[in-house]
């Protein structure tokens, strides 16, 4: 398997879309919300895809979980890397418990969830990977940073 981190500004979009044809592209905006972008491929992009997001204290896993499963809805929406400073695989494990539609009862490190819901959940499962020393890390799968490439301003990089 290989992913593709397309980091791009808004005005890259329809490169980004062209490499979503080639690739299975995680999107991540460098000037907006990477969430908002991407609903703007609706109807443009038509293969499997997938967001980066940067998990920070203003933008907790659980608002990027909320986000998602709206995402998913829109868009062929089957990847979503998590990025963080700081325990990058704890936020991942609270974007992944609130990707049903079940009750959610969770807690870890970073992360206490009491009688909570995300309906609905995405109406195709999505990979949730974690962001760690050039590793993207889902359960036992990992895949590691192989190159950079630069098409004109978006930056690709691969992963396998």
């Amino acid at each position: 398997m290989e992913l593709v981190h397309a980091a791009a500004a808004v005005a890259q979009r329809d490169e980004v879309v062209r490499a979503t044809r080639d690739h299975l592209v995680l999107f991540q905006c460098t000037d907006a919300e990477t969430v908002l972008v991407a609903a703007t491929f609706v109807d443009r992009v038509t293969r499997d895809f997938g967001v980066w997001l940067s998990v920070t204290e203003a933008y907790a896993a659980q608002l990027a979980a909320r986000d998602v499963a709206t995402l998913a809805a829109m868009v062929p929406l089957r990847h979503v890397v998590v990025q963080a400073s700081e325990r990058p695989k704890a936020h991942a494990d609270v974007l992944r418990a609130l990707l049903t539609n079940d009750e959610v009862n969770f807690t870890n490190e970073v992360a206490r969830i009491v009688g909570a819901y995300n309906r609905p959940a995405p109406p195709v499962p999505v990979t949730v990977w974690h962001y760690d020393d050039d590793r993207l890390v889902s359960g036992d799968a990992v895949l590691t940073q192989r190159s950079v490439q630069r098409i004109d301003a978006v930056e690709l990089t691969y992963f396998a």
